[in-house]
């Protein structure tokens, strides 16, 4: 039995955990302030801690630092209603264990603090804070595949392992590199992002290590490269998938050892840096090709991060537009309004250069609009070309619409199914036969989508947490 402290000024809230918790054989005590709960934590140890950031008084991400004084090396979850980049580097860099954005599941809450009791030590504190994200290169978005995004970003940014960032063109991945080394220790030292793919494949090897002078010709003087100028810093490797081959062995030597040797040079220099690698090509394709080396693959991938796209958040659509129409680059006196009839269009659209697209649409719009309020035919053509508008979406997730050749092949196959299964004497009801058959694959994509967040998976399914929960119980699906 674990002795566990729920700091929440929300009532509800601290009943639904203590029922919850009180049912595992936990003893449970409530606080609605973070001054109260440090007085529990003063009477006795505690096993774990839930607490919320707005709170009467002391704020929750304020008391951090006081519970972890008198709790030790107990976890500590956060709650929050809003979460932002900010708030999850604080927390983490607080030493919180994880934290939850509310609304919430009470079963995933419940299965986050069972695992942080398991856990054996809180993560490290990183002193020092930035402040919150809120320039032009900010990463904005509620929804849920955003939130976890933070979370990785504030786990991963406190260590020197190398990270590579993967994700369709336009979804932020240099942000994200940038975010990493911005909520680092490395903060201070320079932040230097190279595009592989636009370089000659005989500039690479002296733009990454340097060159000594009469090594070639041109070579008129010493050259220090990219990963020697980080120094204390990090560096961002854009397109490492271009990267050519016989330089492979060189960057994986690079990585390994921290050392790099210039071109025309046989000493090895001492490097400082951190590297973050990121590719919207697939490297499992091509390391099965021979074109990728799987060794260094593993060395630049120890903690992966995949960059959502838009369409899987398009809840954040309307805080996006607002964001670049505050950032525009375009000198305007004042930012135009969006109307409602012109975020619906945004939020109906496949998106499929992302990110990017969505930034120069709203742009478009505004120089077009002429300081009046956005509407639809100020918006520019719909995608890239690719494919039509898709259907209105307010899910907030989901996907965008199949090609009309997956659309035909998928309705005839059901068609030949329905044809089979009309006929099956004393079988189910055919409409339920049909939801056994289409809902589990549904059920599971969108909960892998969200990584188990049922909130999430349930406001994009359109339906009700409980009748989630009762049919991920009926099919089976953990």
């Amino acid at each position: 039995m674990s002795r566990i402290l729920i700091v929440d000024d929300e009532a509800s809230i601290c009943w639904s955990f203590r029922e919850s918790f009180s049912d595992l054989g936990h003893e449970v005590e409530v606080a609605s302030s973070a001054e109260e709960g440090l007085r529990i934590a003063a009477s006795g140890p505690l096993d774990a801690v839930v607490l919320d950031v707005r709170l009467p008084g002391m704020d929750g991400l304020s008391a951090l630092g006081p519970f972890r004084e008198r709790i030790g090396p107990a976890p500590i979850i956060i709650i929050t209603a809003f979460g932002d980049l900010d708030t999850a580097v604080r927390a983490m860099e607080g030493g919180a264990f994880d934290y939850l954005v509310k609304p919430f599941d009470l079963d995933q809450a419940t299965a986050l603090v069972t695992r942080a009791l398991a856990s054996s030590a809180a993560p490290q504190a990183v002193p020092g804070d930035d402040g919150p994200d809120s320039g032009p290169d900010a990463l904005i978005g509620n929804s849920p595949a955003m939130q976890e995004l933070f979370k990785q970003i504030a786990l991963v940014a406190p260590t020197d392992v190398p990270v590579l960032i993967t994700g369709e063109s336009g979804t932020g991945k240099e942000l994200i590199a940038r975010a990493i080394h911005r909520h680092s220790r490395r903060r201070s030292g320079p932040f230097l992002p190279v595009c592989l793919a636009a370089l000659n494949p005989n500039l690479v090897e002296g733009e990454l290590f340097g060159h000594v002078r009469g090594s070639f010709t041109g070579a008129t003087h010493d050259r220090r490269g990219l990963l020697e100028l980080a120094g204390g810093g990090s560096v961002l490797l854009d397109e490492v998938g271009d990267i050519p081959l016989d330089l492979q062995v060189k960057l994986l030597r690079a990585v390994e050892h921290r050392e790099a040797t210039p071109v025309g040079d046989a000493r090895p220099r001492r490097i400082d840096v951190r590297l973050v690698a990121a590719t919207n090509r697939p490297l499992a394709e091509l390391m099965k090709s021979g074109e990728f080396r799987q060794d260094l693959f593993f060395r630049l991938s120890v903690f992966q991060i995949e960059a959502p796209p838009l369409r899987a958040r398009r809840d954040d659509i309307p805080l996006l537009a607002a964001h670049f129409l505050r950032s525009c680059r375009f000198a305007m006196t004042t930012s135009p309004e969006i109307t409602p009839e012109a975020l619906a269009e945004l939020r109906r659209r496949p998106w499929e250069g992302n990110v990017r697209e969505l930034r120069n649409a709203v742009e478009h719009a505004a120089v077009v609009s002429r300081g009046q309020p956005i509407r639809p035919e100020h918006l520019p053509p719909a995608g890239l070309g690719l494919a039509p508008s898709g259907p209105a979406s307010g899910d907030g997730g989901g996907t965008s619409p199949p090609a009309d050749d997956d659309a035909r092949a998928i309705a005839d196959r059901l068609s030949a199914w329905a044809a089979r299964e009309v006929a099956r004497p004393g079988a189910a009801p055919l409409h339920e036969r049909f939801l056994d058959l289409a809902e589990p694959p549904l059920l599971r994509a969108v909960l892998d989508l969200y990584q188990g967040n049922r909130a999430a998976a349930a406001q994009v399914l359109g339906i009700h947490r409980a009748t989630l929960r009762q049919k991920l119980r009926k099919y089976g699906i953990q």
